[in-house]
C-alpha cells in the first residue's frame, strides 16, 4: 500500500512539474480551422504566383495541404503531430533558391493577412518556421 501511494505521489508530482503547453499562437491563428484556411490560401496564392507555381504542378496537393496544416499546427503549439517527411527529403532535388523561398513566405503572409491574423502572430509563426529555411534551400 505504501509503495502504491508513493508511486501515485511521484506521478502526480511529475505531472504538476511539467509546464503547460503554450498554445497561444495556435489560438491566435484560429486553431485547426484557421490554420487550414491559412494553408489553403497560401497554396492558392502559390499556384497563381508565376515565380513558384511550377513547384505545385504534378503533386498531390491534398496531401501537401494536410502535411502543411500538421506542420504549422505543431509549430504553433497546437495539439497536432507532423507525419510527413523531413524538410530535406521533401525538397530534395527541387533546386529551391532564396527567391523561391521568399515567394512562398510572401504567399503565406498574404494568406495570413486575408484571414486577419495580427502581425505579431504572423511574426511569431514566421520566426518558428524560419529555421527550416536552411533545410529547404539548395546550396
Amino acid at each position: 500500500m505504501r509503495i502504491l501511494l508513493a508511486v501515485l505521489c511521484l506521478t502526480l508530482a511529475a505531472c504538476a512539474s511539467q509546464p503547460p503547453r503554450d498554445d497561444s499562437l495556435y489560438r491566435s491563428l484560429g486553431e485547426q480551422a484557421g490554420i487550414t484556411r491559412i494553408v489553403e490560401g497560401m497554396l492558392l496564392n502559390s499556384a497563381r504566383n508565376p515565380r513558384i507555381a511550377h513547384y505545385f504542378r504534378d503533386i498531390d496537393i491534398e496531401r501537401l495541404r494536410d502535411k502543411l496544416v500538421e506542420q504549422v499546427c505543431v509549430e504553433a503549439g497546437g495539439p497536432c503531430e507532423y507525419t510527413g517527411d523531413s524538410m530535406e527529403e521533401s525538397h530534395k532535388g527541387l533546386n529551391i533558391d532564396r527567391g523561391d523561398f521568399n515567394a512562398l513566405v510572401e504567399d503565406l503572409i498574404d494568406a495570413m493577412d486575408a484571414e486577419g491574423i495580427p502581425v505579431a502572430a504572423q511574426n511569431r509563426l514566421l520566426a518558428r518556421l524560419a529555421p527550416m529555411r536552411g533545410q529547404i534551400i539548395e546550396r
